[in-house]
């Protein structure tokens, strides 16, 4: 059985996603979907950038999430999924969904929004590193203010509690990278190994050095 996730440690809780998060988790998704900064200046649809980077996760496998909460607010997420192929499925429809409403949009939305969306369709698949098909996965994030080592580690950790009471044997994760923020070596103190990375382009007009996208790897015993 995996641990309880209800401690306290200097004034924050992590513990499991419930459906009361929900609009806090992609307020924060926008919050911090441009290199740790909100998205606005690249894309302006919050809506479909959150159900692009959330829904899945929150309206179809939500017992596999976890919070960060500090003083009652939740400031930080790790959103996780143990069952890569329902996943899949349920991307490919979600994905057909978005693209027909950001069509519908697409005359009405700024030069920044419609440039994002050209690199969506032109180049993303191109410069997105391969990643394990059949491994469970995850994506977090943690505002500035509640960051820190310690509050990571036990968010992290929750997760991994979790795949391991479901008998899963490998995770992996597909983080942005740079040096200015945080590299693949935080990653290295969880025992993950760096698997691939690849140079995101749409970012060079906007960040004064490279970004990348990096596959990490972990084997759970």
């Amino acid at each position: 059985m995996a641990r309880p996730v209800s401690s306290f440690t200097n004034g924050v809780l992590i513990r499991r996603y419930e459906s009361r998060d929900r609009e806090a988790v992609r307020h924060l998704c926008c919050e911090t979907g441009f290199l740790g900064k909100a998205i606005d200046p690249v894309f302006q649809d919050r809506e479909i950038f959150a159900d692009y980077l959330t829904r899945y996760y929150t309206d179809i496998e939500p017992e596999s999430s976890f919070v960060l909460e500090q003083e009652g607010i939740v400031k930080g997420y790790l959103l996780g999924s143990y069952r890569p192929f329902r996943q899949q499925l349920f991307n490919f429809f979600n994905n057909i969904h978005l693209f027909t409403r950001g069509m519908a949009k697409y005359p009405f939305y700024n030069k920044a929004t419609r440039d994002f969306i050209g690199w969506i369709l032109r180049t993303s698949w191109k410069e997105v590193p391969q990643a394990p098909r059949r491994s469970a996965h995850f994506h977090f994030n943690i505002l500035p203010e509640a960051q820190g080592l310690a509050h990571s580690t036990k968010l992290m950790n929750s997760y991994l509690d979790h795949l391991r009471s479901k008998n899963v044997r490998q995770v992996y994760g597909q983080v942005v990278t740079f040096e200015a923020r945080r590299g693949a070596r935080v990653f290295e103190r969880y025992g993950f190994q760096v698997l691939n990375r690849s140079e995101i382009t749409k970012y060079r007009a906007t960040h004064p050095e490279p970004v990348y996208l990096t596959t990490v790897l972990k084997e759970l015993k």
